[in-house]
């Protein structure tokens, strides 16, 4: 077999190992999905490498969101075994890993895996791909994560007011409705204790208030 029948069959293998984990993620997962933000997971819905601490991005994430999933993978630290082994860590016996995809431009750049060093500017459209397999810090032993600081309930509360009231949106609060108004360019709220959550009142705010910059004095975006 020549040297690009190779290539193209490596290929192909790395698509199908791809393409395979998001399928399987789909059946496992189609009748209770949910996106990883909206679990009780801690920054499992961030993949980053464990090695270079950059975060992985386009189909990488998907991946190892979909991992993270249907695994309950807490953190979202990954790195392949021999990161782990630099790391002092052990990936357990049985473990399964994850495949990402790298790639390498034609004209010889330093190869690059989504969330490592990025490549520098080519001309060239041509690229080799190549899959890698990885694991989460939830399948290694001998790894301590960096504690990452609590932030309390009416701290955030009260960044999260701080933060809404120096936009200096028009909001009002009352009845049982939340929308943004053009005519009188104000945000209706229903009031606070309304909700059933703190965090669903912030985030029914934060959602107004993309309508809100929709105005051509502001962002002039096109919601339609």
């Amino acid at each position: 077999m020549s040297t690009n029948e190779n290539t193209a069959t490596e290929k192909q293998d790395v698509y199908s190992r791809v393409t395979s984990q998001i399928v399987n993620a789909i059946e496992q997962g189609v009748s209770n999905w949910r996106m990883p933000w909206h679990t009780s997971g801690r920054f499992a819905f961030s993949p980053i490498n464990v090695t270079s601490k950059k975060p992985y991005r386009g189909i990488n994430t998907l991946c190892l969101w979909a991992a993270a999933q249907a695994k309950g993978y807490e953190r979202g630290e990954w790195g392949t075994y021999q990161q782990w082994q630099e790391r002092g860590a052990q990936v357990r016996k049985g473990e399964n890993s994850t495949t990402v995809v790298f790639w390498k431009f034609a004209n010889g750049t330093s190869e690059n895996q989504d969330g490592e060093d990025s490549p520098t500017s080519t001309g060239s459209r041509l690229l080799f791909t190549r899959g890698y397999s990885v694991f989460n810090t939830a399948q290694v032993d001998g790894y301590v994560p960096k504690a990452e600081p609590e932030v309390t309930m009416p701290d955030r509360i009260e960044r999260a007011d701080s933060w809404f009231q120096s936009i200096g949106a028009d909001v009002r609060n009352g009845g049982n409705r939340a929308y943004f108004s053009p005519g009188s360019d104000h945000i209706q709220m229903p009031q606070f204790g309304a909700f059933t959550e703190n965090v669903s009142y912030y985030s029914t705010l934060a959602h107004e208030h993309t309508h809100w910059t929709a105005k051509s004095e502001r962002c002039d975006r096109q919601l339609g």
